[in-house]
């Protein structure tokens, strides 16, 4: 129940007014989107008297209007495909591709971590961006070599991929999106075992579909320095420090970030009755204010990713 309530907090919210004028908004773009459908699939047939009838009942499906009124995310898998078509065609062309990872993360915090994370940061981005949607997290990623085991493998829960597995996932995923319609996919990670894969697969898909309105983005800056920024942030600006190291896979930054989406992912009310909550001398207590502080890291990470993004979508064209 707490992580259904939490785990969505940057859902896109509207007062009834805004949402009946929107639906009626929503409902003449399609109509003439539907007009425009029509009449090109009557050109098409005219053009191409071998047009099946499947053919044609397709095109009259993708061009149909939805039956009821959209219901709002940034995520895509909570989305339907009308919505998202819909989305698309009023100008979100941006997507999010966040990449996250399985691994250990010390004896408090979830081995999902880096998952917990994006679950906040990437719709507080795309809230930033203001035409942008988070394709799902890809959990899987490179972690160290499975056997014999290295690195964070050595821990049971890991889960790892190989290199030449992440980047045919990505690649997959990437070209599945630009087959959607989005023009600009953008590939994010929070963890640096990830970050050689994107550039590689951005570099590859650049360059395949050139001639194409299509680019890819690998966007470094969400990890390095987006992690040392926000680390100075919070130091510098908003007073919180550590003061001594526990020896653990797990920092107040991680933490707060995560408890912003689920205080259970990092045990807090176990840490609670252990009496160990708190992280390398920063308390986790009370929990409003650690939600809060995790709030502002999260803000403040989004606002310079979201810079990041712009930029190197403009230098793109």
């Amino acid at each position: 129940m707490l992580r259904e309530a939490m785990g969505r907090r940057c859902a896109v919210t509207s007062t009834a007014d805004n949402n009946r004028e929107l639906h009626m908004l929503h409902r003449f773009l399609i109509s003439a989107l539907t007009g425009s459908l029509a009449c090109f699939a009557a050109a098409v047939h005219a053009q191409d008297p071998t047009q099946t009838p499947a053919d044609e009942l397709l095109a009259a499906k993708l061009g149909s209007e939805r039956p009821i009124a959209a219901r709002q995310s940034y995520w895509l898998e909570e989305l339907t495909w009308m919505e998202i078509r819909d989305l698309v065609a009023s100008g979100h062309t941006t997507v999010i591709i966040p990449t996250g990872g399985i691994e250990e993360n010390g004896p408090f915090l979830a081995t999902g971590k880096h998952n917990v994370i994006l679950e906040g940061s990437c719709p507080a981005i795309a809230s930033q961006l203001r035409n942008a949607l988070c394709a799902p997290i890809v959990k899987f990623v490179p972690e160290g070599r499975i056997d014999p085991p290295t690195g964070a493998m050595r821990f049971p829960g890991t889960i790892s991929l190989s290199a030449s597995t992440y980047e045919a996932l990505l690649t997959d995923i990437a070209s599945s999106l630009r087959q959607s319609g989005f023009t600009d996919i953008v590939m994010i990670g929070d963890s640096g075992g990830n970050q050689r894969g994107m550039k590689n697969v951005a570099a590859t898909l650049n360059a395949r579909f050139a001639d194409t309105p299509s680019r890819f983005h690998f966007i470094e800056a969400f990890y390095n320095p987006g992690w040392e920024a926000t680390e100075n942030y919070t130091r510098d600006v908003l007073g919180v420090d550590e003061t001594q190291k526990d020896g653990h896979h797990d920092d107040i930054w991680v933490t707060a970030m995560m408890m912003v989406t689920d205080p259970t992912q990092v045990r807090f009310d176990e840490r609670v009755a252990a009496g160990l909550a708190s992280i390398n001398g920063v308390p986790l207590t009370p929990l409003r204010d650690v939600v809060s502080l995790g709030e502002r890291m999260i803000a403040f990470r989004a606002r310079m990713t979201a810079d990041a993004i712009r930029e190197a979508i403009e230098s793109a064209r």
